[in-house]
């Protein structure tokens, strides 16, 4: 979560302070915004974070996907999903 009394920084000022905002970024896992000319230009994040962003997104869109499904009528009943899978593996009922 961006804290905005804390994570928005100017370009400069990273510049100046680079190590210890790196730090403040590892330690809380927030992102940090670098402004330029007092406009938000820039998000600074580590890999980890990041990387976690991404799964959610990749989630979110997979729900997406699904739902868009279902308005769409591309779905089929369970029952019939799982005796079809029955068939292909060989498994009894």
């Amino acid at each position: 979560m961006l804290d905005l009394a804390n994570d928005i920084r100017s370009l400069s000022d990273f510049k100046r302070n680079t190590v210890d905002l790196l730090d403040r970024i590892r330690k809380t896992g927030n992102p940090m915004v670098l402004t330029i000319n007092g406009k938000a230009e820039l998000v600074v994040q580590d890999a980890e974070a990041y990387q976690a962003l991404l799964d959610r997104v990749e989630t979110l869109e997979g729900i997406q996907r699904g739902v868009a499904d279902v308005k769409a009528g591309r779905t089929r009943p369970a029952q019939q999903v799982f005796d079809k899978l029955r068939r292909k593996q060989g498994i009894p009922r």
